[in-house]
């Protein structure tokens, strides 16, 4: 098969490499994928350069966890009738834990059959690719702590891939949702997935417009890309027995814990790990992401495509 890897961590353009290995094989309980299109997250680009100190033990790595494309083959307790199914891929390189190292950047993976989401009629593969990281994790992000119909949702970074997925999950549950982004650019990309109320962190006052949108009574979740760079911020607004939903501290790794301001709310933090989800809960999001596509109700932002022979581009 045709495949990209990489055989030690650092910047994509050192070390992607693109060439020929041998085709793999669906072992008991997997599915044998023929790929059309491969979901890069900022998780795949994080890994590949090291970010963290991070190394993997295995002496090649094929990356990205996301993909999707048609079943061609099946193993032993798999049934032949999932044979040419059109199917959305995830977790399928798991590094973290060390347990799969064949990713979706190439033109086959191999992968357990329970990780190969049958792709919903109206999608198509390029958008079925962006749901494994990004959707999975907003829908936990939002839902994790249960309905939000009648509540208002802050989704913090509404332009991003997990935020646009927010954004719409939270409406489809019949929340008011307020974003905020960096731009007028970004405002239109969150307002176009159905916020209500979007805020530029650089230009207004988040604080004062917050309060006043919700007539002082704060917001009850907050879906959070940035935890350490906008706790204050989180810790001022969220009601009393609120809930914050983190799935990101990257500009703040070791974050400090206002603890007595969130304890004297109540409030609960929340750790989202859209590679480690509670089975109950990636059931749900499979079935809410089929569910809402199946009714043309959710909109798939796609940043750019580039062929293989570019991936080096695409990773930077």
């Amino acid at each position: 098969m045709k495949a990209c890897w990489y055989e030690h961590t650092g910047p994509a353009r050192d070390v992607l490499k693109i060439g020929t290995m041998g085709d793999p094989l669906p072992g008991a309980g997997e599915v044998l994928v023929e790929l059309r299109a491969s979901g890069i997250n900022p998780s795949d680009t994080k890994q590949r350069a090291g970010w963290r100190g991070f190394r993997t033990k295995f002496p090649q790595v094929i990356p990205h966890a996301d993909g999707a494309g048609t079943i061609v083959a099946v193993g032993d307790g798999v049934s032949p009738s999932r044979l040419r199914t059109k199917v959305w891929l995830f977790n399928a390189v798991a590094l973290y834990d060390g347990s799969r190292w064949q990713g979706t950047a190439a033109s086959l993976c191999a992968l357990p059959s329970e990780q190969a989401i049958e792709l919903p009629a109206p999608m198509n593969e390029m958008e079925g690719a962006c749901l494994g990281v990004p959707a999975c994790t907003a829908h936990r992000a939002v839902y994790a702590d249960g309905p939000v119909s009648g509540m208002t949702v802050l989704v913090q970074g509404g332009a991003g891939a997990v935020g646009h997925y927010a954004i719409q999950f939270a409406k489809l549950g019949g929340a008011t949702v307020v974003a905020t982004v960096s731009s007028e650019q970004k405002a239109l990309h969150a307002k176009s997935a159905g916020a209500d109320f979007v805020l530029n962190y650089r230009l207004d006052n988040v604080l004062a417009l917050i309060q006043d949108l919700t007539k002082g009574q704060g917001v009850d979740r907050i879906v959070e890309v940035d935890l350490g760079a906008n706790m204050t911020l989180d810790v001022q607004v969220v009601k009393a027995n609120g809930h914050i939903a983190s799935y990101s501290s990257t500009s703040v790794p070791e974050p400090v814990f206002p603890y007595y301001p969130l304890a004297f709310k109540g409030v609960t933090v929340r750790m989202v790990q859209g590679f480690n989800m509670p089975d109950l809960a990636r059931r749900q999001a499979v079935e809410d992401i089929r569910r809402w596509s199946e009714r043309d109700q959710l909109t798939h932002a796609i940043g750019a495509t580039y062929p293989m022979k570019d991936i080096v581009q695409a990773h930077e």
